[in-house]
């Protein structure tokens, strides 16, 4: 006699426990995504319209000379070439600043991790202090020494600052996960034979996309997104994407453009968003396989 399965029954797919999980999912997801929906939709339309329409409603006749304008002819100041010239001020302070600091703080956390050298628990515990001062306590004493060693001003100061400051918690970062790695890979490589950077660059190395993909979105996002530094240790035409996007929506001459504002709002957070939603996979891995773990 044939009999029938066996266990417990599979769960029901619509719990009560899912329907609220799902609902506050949908709510939570719905109120940040309703802002994005309505700068999309405002820098699509004709100033007429958004004066005499709903923010909510779809454009009725779209128009991407607010996304052009925004780009090429908006006043930041005494400049009107729009964003273009802050987008490739930004490109040049973030693509060296991430490589640089990512370089460095990867080497310090792999020494951390796996070489025992005298004083390291010092050095990390310094690292670890300066990863949570103020920033706002070092703006002047940067402002000074930048001006002594004659970079005030210079794109090449600011990517100084980003890297010292992006330091502290990227080794925080690699240190972890290094010491999440089996240990033995190391002894092995140890008895082998083999040295500090053959280690580092033959096995640590290719075992580490994840974390390095962890510290690229953190830097990435910090160093574009950054305002503050931006503003203090640049001038007009080294001002980042950041800058010249407050003096556009910030602008007190002429008629508010609120499209041309949405526009520039949007064309601003591109980049972070291209780079997380391109590797948002390999971010998840990072911090679950120990880059918050210490």
């Amino acid at each position: 006699m044939l009999q029938g399965p066996t266990g417990r029954k599979p769960r029901k797919a619509l719990t009560r426990g899912n329907i609220m999980l799902y609902g506050t999912l949908i709510v939570v997801s719905l109120y940040y995504l309703l802002p994005l929906y309505v700068m999309i939709v405002t820098s699509l339309k004709g100033m007429p319209e958004i004066r005499v329409g709903n923010i909510f409603a779809p454009p009725l006749e779209i128009t991407f000379d607010p996304w052009v304008k925004a780009w090429a002819e908006a006043c930041t100041g005494l400049n009107c070439d729009g964003l273009s010239r802050g987008f490739w001020n930004s490109v040049r302070i973030t693509v060296p600043s991430v490589v640089v600091s990512i370089a460095i703080a990867s080497v310090n956390g792999y020494a951390l991790a796996n070489w025992r050298f005298k004083g390291a628990n010092t050095f990390f515990t310094i690292l670890i202090f300066g990863a949570f001062i103020p920033y706002q306590v070092m703006l002047y004493p940067l402002v000074i020494l930048l001006r002594e060693i004659g970079l005030y001003g210079s794109l090449t100061g600011l990517v100084i600052v980003h890297t010292i400051f992006g330091m502290p918690i990227l080794t925080l970062l690699f240190r972890n996960y290094f010491s999440s790695l089996p240990e033995e890979l190391f002894k092995a490589a140890r008895v082998d034979g083999a040295g500090f950077w053959r280690i580092y660059f033959q096995i640590m190395l290719p075992m580490s996309l994840p974390i390095f993909v962890v510290a690229m979105i953190l830097q990435v996002t910090g160093i574009w997104n950054d305002f503050l530094f931006g503003t203090v240790y640049t001038k007009p035409d080294s001002w980042p994407m950041t800058v010249q996007l407050n003096n556009i929506v910030n602008s007190t001459q002429g008629v508010k453009e609120y499209n041309v504002n949405m526009a520039a709002t949007l064309l601003t957070g591109l980049v972070p968003l291209v780079i997380y939603f391109a590797s948002g996979k390999l971010f998840v891995r990072g911090v679950a396989a120990g880059a918050v773990k210490g």
